[in-house]
């Protein structure tokens, strides 16, 4: 495994960790269809999170949320209306929300959650 997907592994891990003591309950973990990929999809009362988990080693490519633009969002919107589809998922609240995490070696890593990004 490259050490780019051990990062995002363990940032995807740490993610989970952290939304679960925010007491979400994760439903899926790196959820795939013909149209893409989410990170997390998580439920916390009627409300479902689909998340993206985002982390870097370092900032000076910018923090790592702002890799999710305009294009990601839209094929998340896609991927999560299959996954509605494909887990007869009729009705609920929806929340797009981003886990940016930045793990510089040395230095506590930061994990910043964005609610609502898009």
């Amino acid at each position: 495994m490259a050490a780019k997907d051990v990062l995002g592994k363990q940032g995807e891990d740490l993610a989970v960790r952290y939304l679960e003591r925010q007491g979400f309950t994760v439903l899926s973990r790196n959820w795939r269809c013909r149209l893409g990929e989410i990170d997390v999809i998580a439920t916390r009362a009627s409300l479902l999170v689909a998340c993206e988990v985002k982390t870097r080693s370092g900032t000076r490519l910018g923090m790592p949320s702002e890799a999710v633009d305009s294009r990601k969002s839209m094929r998340i919107r896609r991927v999560l209306n299959a996954w509605l589809r494909t887990h007869r998922v009729r009705w609920c609240d929806i929340r797009f929300d981003v886990v940016s995490i930045v793990a510089e070696r040395g230095r506590p890593v930061a994990l910043q959650h964005l609610e609502g990004v898009f």
